[in-house]
């Protein structure tokens, strides 16, 4: 779904504005997008929603109706014309950095650093930030559910409880990107190829004349793929009616109830019926904790659906991302810029981030700014990926953004994508940044400082 230019808040328009009467709009301007600190429930977050955000980039344009309507609204009344002649050839002409699709990060870590002229880069800052705090804050759990699941396949099944439709075409994405198996929602199998999975509702049982001709319908009309639901009226006697039918059904589905004793009942019953192949999916207000629970109960449940809770994130459902301008240039060259309010300080200059690994494992990440020497053995987490407007690479297919998220995660110490809380991992400022500002250590524990050489 292309994001309408007009997708921004009033007041970066108004500076935009300003910014061109003023003569600096052209300015190169650098911008960071972070979070300040993790969600209720979170050891990390995964970023996502970078390919939405090259797209929106690279289309972004004024359309005549566009500006027909802004030189009709009042604020812009005392506004010159030439203001809306430079909207008309408006392009993005910036440079993007930014970390892979699938990386986990940490607060205070850029994921996205724009440089562009002061009004573009401006201009952008509503949609970024609304696009990567979404589908960063779904991965952000999904990651949690799979884990959670030991090795079983999760699906998204919550496009009904989404928050509109095109959240449920995105929260799908970046579910799938963070490593579930599959979606409910078709258009985003189209979309995106995410594979589509999908069982029947208790109406399909309720509108037909009995549940075993319920069960005998589907089966005929989709055979290879036929999953049945057993907890309309009573499990166990669901399970007698496939059975009495002769249906080798390939999935059964649970939907209320105690699914682990459900689940070790009707695997009993299938087992001894010779439906061994036969696979107990579950649902039913699901999350990451009693996925867990079941897990650990040793529940025989092959795979699990997960609706409300994955596609709202619904115990953490807003990330508190920021975009925050770290320096300008000027008559008298570039100006690192930092914000001193209380809790809301920000770190001045454009930066990399490093991931320090040892023995296959990464053990802290450290935060320096562009032309510090790099740490020893520190991998570089944010890559060029557009150049003066100009994507750098094609886009990639999302089963191969979730394979590469699959590996920056299994990095990662195990217990940064799990459910116990746990803050045991280093994000350290470098020798550069602290020296420009040596009180920003207490400005946000428990970080530490590292021992990075500036550069000469």
């Amino acid at each position: 779904m292309p994001v309408p230019t007009l997708a921004t808040d009033l007041y970066q328009l108004t500076m935009m504005a300003g910014y061109f009467q003023t003569g600096r709009h052209v300015l190169p301007a650098t911008f960071e997008l972070f979070t300040r600190r993790l969600p209720h429930n979170r050891n990390c977050l995964v970023f996502a929603g970078l390919e939405q955000v090259l797209e929106y980039l690279a289309e972004l344009e004024f359309t005549p109706a566009e500006l027909e309507w802004l030189t009709a609204q009042p604020v812009f009344a005392g506004i010159v014309p030439e203001f809306f002649e430079f909207l008309r050839t408006f392009r993005f002409a910036g440079d993007v950095w930014a970390m892979e699709e699938g990386t986990p990060f940490l607060p205070h870590e850029p994921v996205v650093r724009i440089t562009a002229p002061l009004a573009q880069a401006q201009l952008v800052e509503t949609a970024v930030l609304a696009i990567v705090n979404f589908q960063t804050t779904i991965a952000s759990k999904a990651v949690r559910l799979v884990q959670a699941a030991g090795g079983r396949p999760v699906m998204e099944f919550g496009a009904r409880r989404a928050h509109g439709i095109e959240a449920a075409l995105y929260a799908a994405r970046a579910a799938y990107l963070a490593g579930c198996a599959a979606t409910s929602f078709v258009e985003a199998g189209k979309r995106f190829g995410i594979p589509l999975s999908g069982t029947m509702a208790h109406s399909w049982i309720l509108a037909a004349d009995n549940e075993r001709q319920a069960f005998t319908d589907f089966a005929a009309l989709f055979p290879s793929d036929t999953v049945l639901l057993l907890d309309t009226y009573d499990v166990a006697g669901a399970v007698d009616a496939l059975v009495a039918a002769g249906l080798q059904p390939a999935g059964v589905r649970l939907d209320s109830g105690d699914l682990q004793l459900h689940a070790r009942s009707v695997r009993h019953s299938l087992d001894g019926a010779g439906l061994s192949a036969t696979r107990i999916i579950v649902s039913g207000d699901l999350d990451e904790w009693k996925v867990r629970d079941l897990v650990a109960a040793g529940a025989p449940i092959d795979a699990y659906a997960v609706g409300t809770a994955l596609t709202t994130s619904d115990d953490a459902p807003a990330l508190g991302g920021v975009y925050k301008l770290v320096e300008i240039a000027g008559p008298n060259g570039v100006r690192q810029v930092l914000k001193r309010s209380a809790g809301k300080r920000t770190q001045p200059g454009a930066k990399q981030v490093w991931r320090i690994i040892e023995d296959g494992v990464a053990s802290r990440d450290i935060v320096s700014l562009i032309g510090e020497l790099p740490p020893v053995g520190g991998t570089p987490l944010l890559q060029r990926v557009m150049r003066s407007g100009v994507r750098l690479a094609k886009p990639a297919a999302l089963p191969g953004l979730r394979s590469r998220c699959a590996e920056l995660i299994a990095v990662m110490p195990g217990w940064m994508t799990g459910v116990e809380p746990n803050v045991d991992y280093a994000v350290e400022f470098s020798t550069g940044l602290q020296a420009y500002a040596p009180d920003a250590a207490s400005a946000r524990p428990p970080m530490t400082s590292a021992s990075i050489a500036p550069a000469p």
